[in-house]
């Protein structure tokens, strides 16, 4: 007897190969970049005086000085109410929108895309500092607090609370949302929980620009960050030696933090995939009743295994079993197709559940969420928002530093994106090492949450080395793989595998292929709004990206209104908006994050 599922070919060779441009990627422009900083951690000198082998006395100097345990001390105490935000406020809100059905949902998705595509931490901060005059009034006011030592830190960490509140927000919102259409949506949401925790703490721990921006780490050192003092030895007291120090400490906090999420990952059997809006059959009935169990064959004796370990394989159940609307013993259903069917969006691993229209009481409740949510942002955001409407006593950009910002910024992410989906599709798509396939990013695991900062000391090194400061290459940041988007899309990629039927072209690489234009938009993004490497390669006006001209102009900015807008051109903000809202409504709003093979939610259109 014929097989009705031919088997797969083997394609574990094309996935190893998929995966070498992201390993040599990562061995250029992390490994190596990781052991330079560590060999000049324990060298002396620096720019100004030759380099000569010190042994640890760089780290038995940091070690021993207050200023390292202040700065550490300060920098994870920025991260609290950021956490708050995201473990606490965050899944509310997701669960209120979840709840209130498909048009709640879809209008919270707009309102946290104008949340995400307005930010800018160095707009933010230079917003604030309009709240130094004496003449100012409202929220923006708090910012006198940074004028005294005793009064700075607390006023700093309400601060970067109140300006990061949109986005963190924002970010963990549209990472709960998918783990909440699983059929088992707890495991979900408690690994995505930890997941977001992580990488907000690992955020914090790089923060540099806002803190760079309002105090530059006064008064008195009171407001050191990590990231600043690496600034300070490496670059303002020409020191590399202490400075490649605090990188490689700060790298070994952030290392371990992201072997922990990739363990997160592997171990939860964390997986992304695509779920269809099922239209209801002609004439099937609605779904007025009850919730559909989230199995089809679950009885009141308890749960039973989805996919392949569900009863019966998925095949037609026995005389005497209970079918549901949508069940393989109901061919069709009320939503044309049977859970664990070979045309059931759950696949092998796990069958697609059906969900009832969201009563009043929770469309209320989501509503009067994303109000509150929606007040709130604009209440915390409003020195930003009157600061953009402002008019500035000078422009902070020109035709030639929107180029220097988004043309590389745009560059890179391509590069580094594209490195990263060709080893999603390896690893995650073609399994060359079957179902522990996963495990293979513990390889890139270290440098997971690594940005520009803690690599910038052996980075700038390099460009100097090869004569590329104050040149425009030098923009592009010194990154050819995104090691996060290399993990988010390997788990789509993964999921997208396991249901795929071993078509390859059709059921992974195009289905993911958007995610990867989404990702590598983001990516964009977060490098155009970067300061920490423009302002170490970009001396000269001619090459300063918008960030590096706005923090010059507030350096030396008197008595005028800084150019608070800049950062984020309208035409920016509008094409950003638009592709980012229709990517929520067309392609995010499907997602769903599921673990151990649990089933997946489908709601009808």
């Amino acid at each position: 007897m014929t097989s009705p599922n031919p088997p797969r070919p083997n394609l574990s060779a094309l996935g190893w190969l998929l995966a070498v441009p992201a390993l040599l990627g990562a061995l250029i422009t992390l490994v190596l970049p990781t052991v330079q900083t560590l060999w000049l951690s324990f060298q002396s000198g620096g720019v100004m005086r030759e380099s000569a082998y010190a042994g640890t006395a760089n780290y038995a100097d940091l070690l021993g000085d207050g200023a390292f345990w202040r700065a550490l001390g300060f920098t994870l105490s920025l991260t609290l109410l950021p956490l708050l935000v995201a473990v606490v406020v965050a899944p509310l809100l997701a669960l209120a929108l979840d709840r209130a059905g498909a048009w709640p949902r879809r209008a919270g998705r707009v309102v946290l895309s104008l949340a995400v595509v307005t930010f800018s931490p160095v707009a933010v901060a230079g917003a604030w500092t309009r709240g130094l005059s004496p003449e100012s009034s409202g929220l923006a006011a708090l910012a006198q607090g940074l004028r005294e030592p005793g009064t700075a830190p607390w006023t700093l960490r309400l601060i970067v609370a109140a300006g990061t509140f949109g986005i963190v927000c924002a970010l963990a919102v549209l990472a709960y949302l998918p783990a909440l259409r699983g059929g088992s949506a707890v495991p979900a949401t408690l690994a995505v929980a930890a997941l977001v925790l992580l990488a907000t703490v690992a955020t914090g721990v790089q923060t540099f620009s806002i803190g760079m921006v309002l105090t530059r780490g006064g008064p008195q050192h009171t407001t050191e960050t990590l990231a600043g003092l690496q600034y300070d030895y490496a670059f303002r007291m020409a020191r590399f030696g202490p400075g490649a120090a605090v990188a490689a400490l700060s790298g070994v906090i952030l290392g371990v933090l992201g072997v922990v999420a990739t363990l997160v990952a592997a171990l939860s059997r964390l997986r992304i995939t695509l779920t269809p809006r099922l239209k209801p059959a002609q004439g099937a009935p609605e779904l007025k009743g009850g919730p559909v169990p989230d199995d089809p064959f679950e009885t009141p004796g308890g749960p039973v295994p989805h996919g392949e370990a569900a009863p019966y394989g998925g095949a037609q159940a026995p005389q005497g079993v209970p079918a549901f609307h949508g069940s393989p013993a109901a061919p069709g259903g009320a939503y044309g197709a049977g859970i664990g069917s070979p045309a059931a969006p759950g696949g092998a691993y796990g069958a697609a559940v059906g969900r009832r229209a969201a009563g009043t009481g929770w469309v209320a409740a989501g509503v009067v969420a994303l109000l509150i949510f929606a007040a709130a942002w604009v209440l915390l955001s409003w020195p930003w928002i009157d600061g953009v409407l402002a008019t500035p006593s000078a422009p902070a950009s020109t035709l030639r530093t929107h180029v220097n910002t988004w043309v590389p910024a745009l560059a890179g992410a391509l590069v580094s994106v594209g490195v990263a989906y060709l080893a999603a599709l390896g690893i995650g798509g073609l399994r060359p090492l079957g179902r522990g396939s996963e495990w293979l990013l513990l390889a890139f695991a270290p440098w997971l949450f690594v940005g520009p900062g803690p690599l910038g000391v052996a980075n700038w090194q390099n460009a100097r080395n090869l004569g590329l400061i104050d040149s425009f290459p030098a923009l592009v940041p010194p990154l050819l793989v995104s090691v996060p988007a290399l993990l988010v899309l390997t788990l789509l990629c993964k999921g997208l595998s396991e249901r795929s039927g071993g078509d390859f072209f059709g059921g992974v690489l195009l289905p993911s292929l958007p995610m990867a234009g989404i990702l590598a938009g983001a990516v964009t993004l977060v490098n155009a709004h970067d300061l920490s490497w423009p302002l170490l390669v970009a001396q000269q006006a001619d090459v300063h990206t918008t960030p590096v001209s706005q923090v010059t102009r507030l350096g030396s900015f008197a008595g005028g209104t800084p150019d608070i807008g800049a950062a984020t051109p309208l035409l920016v903000v509008a094409v950003a908006l638009a592709a980012l809202v229709a990517a929520q409504l067309l392609y995010l709003d499907r997602l769903a994050v599921t673990t151990n093979g649990s089933p997946v939610r489908t709601d009808a259109a």
